[in-house]
């Protein structure tokens, strides 16, 4: 395909080159450190130039070539810059450029990003391992300081931070117009429904084919980033890019929890949760097994093998090192954290390790290593193939242990391998099992009798339950309020339910023993 030339308009005080097909006039602009650069090009300009960063060299051996997302694993968690495509979203973003007359989409928002960038031999690279220039390469106008002529030679690679769904309406778009047809895809790129043709919607239009290629000269917005800056290592640009991306979206269409984990730079809980994630033998990827973490959704499908989601995990690591780092916590709700220490987050990573190494000696997750399905370790034993109903294969349930942990661990100073121990002896005897039954101590906090299905609500008494029973309770009024507490919850309609499964007084629930070493 021949070069297409950007739609801008130049004064006539521009240097000679301004007809340069791979220059474009753009506006210099600066938010705190951020520069950019902002122009206006062709969508069929966007369509050639601009890719997605799973295009990248980078990510060519990481990279599924059926949906274009990256492979998540432990060599690319810390490189991805966006969330995964949802091809499904083609088609109507297409159609609704080649139907509306009143189209717009909102600027997209680039990085440029020369070949040296991911050459570390490359001699834009000192020995330090900082740049010695920015990506950009700019020919400045001194009639007008405000402006320049941004360089883009096809060896400049271009790709969408945000706006990778809008370019891919963009390109549908192209495709329509250049083929006449456009075939509708899934989440996961698979062929689905009617495709769209150039000649209905020009019809539906009052046009014509012919008059609908116009559309390839509607112009968009576009703000370049430089992927690196003068003085910047590789990491820092890395990630000051994740940051832009995330901080971009934190302030317009919010992320998924599990997609903000994924690419956050500055939550550390987030950071580490990740690095578990793709690191501990317990949760990561393995060939022979079905996956353990799902990675965007918010809970676990009542036919999934997963053991956990993302956000689940990160969950756990908020309520086990908060009490550690409270100082990683955002100051104020639905603000942006500062991005902890190296030193920190290397702390942090090892007592989160410590704690999933612990976890693996459980004798529940043993018997999930040892082949026994997640599924039938979750699902109660009243649903279909019947199951164990098992507390630490529930997300509610795993953020409350990991919560009361954090406590007893680090406020009352319980050593984690006398805590562990601790839970061993509960698994053993069975205390995590079976939570559909008014023998379990988690009938009625975690599980409601009523609807027969977990009770999320009760994730914060069933966290106090476990700081109970770990031995982490001492004040006699916290207990005696604990008692009252969970003899609400196992009182349905004015009637108690005991341990022994029969209709009491509630002040003859009692409570649990706690666990003996």
């Amino acid at each position: 395909m021949k070069s297409i030339v950007p739609t801008t308009s130049c004064p006539d005080s521009l240097p000679p080159h301004q007809n340069n097909p791979n220059a474009l006039l753009v506006q210099k602009t600066q938010m705190g450190t951020t520069e950019a650069y902002l122009g206006s090009v062709s969508l069929a300009w966007v369509a050639e130039r601009v890719g997605f960063a799973a295009d990248l060299p980078l990510f060519q051996q990481q990279r599924d070539p059926k949906t274009a997302n990256i492979s998540i694993n432990a060599e690319t968690i810390d490189s991805l810059y966006q969330r995964p495509l949802n091809w499904a979203r083609q088609a109507p973003l297409t159609e609704y450029l080649a139907r509306r007359h009143d189209r717009k989409f909102p600027p997209l928002l680039a990085v440029i990003s020369p070949d040296w960038v991911d050459n570390p031999q490359a001699s834009q690279w000192g020995e330090d391992g900082r740049a010695k220039q920015a990506a950009a390469d700019l020919t400045p106008i001194d009639t007008i300081p405000q402006l320049a002529l941004l360089n883009l030679p096809p060896s400049i690679s271009i790709f969408a931070l945000d706006g990778q769904h809008r370019l891919m309406g963009i390109q549908g778009l192209m495709t329509l117009l250049q083929t006449g047809t456009l075939q509708p895809l899934t989440r996961s790129q698979k062929t689905t429904g009617t495709p769209l043709t150039l000649n209905r919607l020009a019809a539906a239009n009052n046009s014509t084919p012919e008059a609908m290629q116009a559309l390839a000269k509607d112009t968009v917005g576009i703000e370049f980033i430089p992927a690196v800056l003068a003085g910047e290592t590789r990491d820092e640009a890395r990630q000051r890019i994740r940051s832009i991306f995330v901080h971009v979206n934190l302030m317009a269409v919010k992320l998924s929890k599990g997609q903000v984990t994924l690419l956050d730079e500055d939550d550390g809980f987030a950071i580490i949760s990740r690095q578990i994630a793709v690191t501990h033998p317990l949760l990561r990827d393995d060939d022979s097994r079905s996956p353990r973490i799902n990675w965007d959704g918010a809970s676990v499908s009542a036919k999934s093998q997963v053991l956990t989601t993302l956000q689940a995990l990160r969950d756990m690591t908020v309520g086990y090192l908060t009490p550690r780092f409270p100082h990683w916590l955002a100051e104020y709700p639905g603000t942006i954290p500062p991005r902890p220490t190296a030193d920190d987050l290397a702390e942090g990573l090892s007592e989160l390790m410590r704690l999933w190494d612990g976890l693996g000696t459980l004798p529940s997750y043993k018997r999930m290593e040892l082949g026994v399905e997640t599924l039938y370790l979750r699902r109660f034993s009243f649903e279909s193939g019947g199951g164990e109903g098992n507390l630490l294969f529930r997300p509610v349930g795993q953020v409350a242990l990991a919560q009361a942990l954090g406590v007893v661990i680090f406020q009352r100073y319980l050593p984690v391998v006398e805590a562990l121990k601790r839970l061993q002896k509960f698994d053993d005897d069975g205390g995590f099992q079976s939570m559909e039954l008014p023998q379990s101590l988690w009938y009625g906090v975690l599980y409601d009798p009523n609807k027969r299905r977990i009770r999320v609500s009760g994730k914060d008494l069933a966290r106090k339950l476990l700081i109970y029973l770990l031995g982490g309770m001492k004040e006699n009024q916290e207990i005696a309020d604990l008692r009252l507490e969970l003899a609400k919850a196992r009182t349905f309609e004015n009637r108690a339910v005991s341990f022994q499964g029969k209709f009491v007084t509630p002040r003859e629930v009692g409570m649990p023993r706690i666990i003996e070493s």
